[in-house]
């Protein structure tokens, strides 16, 4: 917001001398008759020179100038501070909501992850729920890097287990205690691919 003292280039704290010298400065400057070729720019600056310097010269004019100044900056700066508020208010819940969805789709996603199921699945799952194709893969390949994080940690969990098992009262001493086969990878038929595939799509 341009304020007369900014069309006289003084600062709003200029002596009533210093008012004068720099309206004299600038009536030379921007005079028509100086300005051959803009005399339409320099008539207009001449006269918001000689407005801003009527106004500023005057005692009870300038102070009512600067009451009512001070005011509108008073409401312009409320009026900036709301519109700020409100803004990050917005950005805010955009953000919740972004993060919501993306922790809906990591649960989708590790759920078919957890059942077996391959990166190719996992990602067409993503995408039948409208993720981009960018994010699918970025989510799918997270979530089967900690599925498969977490199943080596059980794996290794397992061989302390074993190593000192504990033995019952009424076995033999030749008794071993039977060891549930390793879970090995499954080829799965189309079929068993397929159906929840589709159910999700359905849903």
């Amino acid at each position: 917001m341009t304020t007369l003292y900014d069309t006289l280039s003084v600062p709003e704290n200029a002596t009533a001398e210093e008012i004068k010298r720099a309206y004299r400065k600038a009536v030379m400057r921007w005079h028509p008759d100086r300005n051959v070729g803009q005399e339409q720019v320099a008539r207009a600056a001449f006269l918001d020179i000689r407005n801003a310097y009527a106004i500023l010269s005057d005692p009870a004019q300038r102070q009512l100038y600067d009451s009512v100044f001070a005011e509108e900056m008073k409401r312009q700066e409320a009026q900036r501070l709301r519109k700020e508020q409100e803004q990050a208010e917005r950005e805010a819940e955009l953000r919740a909501a972004q993060e919501a969805e993306y922790a809906s789709r990591v649960g989708l996603a590790m759920r078919f992850a957890t059942q077996g199921y391959n990166r190719d699945v996992v990602r067409g799952v993503l995408l039948a729920h409208d993720c981009d194709d960018e994010l699918a893969c970025r989510i799918a390949d997270s979530v089967l890097a900690l599925h498969a994080s977490r199943q080596s940690e059980v794996a290794s969990m397992e061989p302390e287990a074993a190593a000192s098992p504990k033995q019952d009262a009424h076995d033999t001493p030749n008794a071993q205690q039977e060891e549930d086969p390793a879970p090995a990878d499954r080829v799965r038929s189309f079929s068993d691919l397929w159906m929840p595939f589709w159910n999700v799509l359905r849903s």
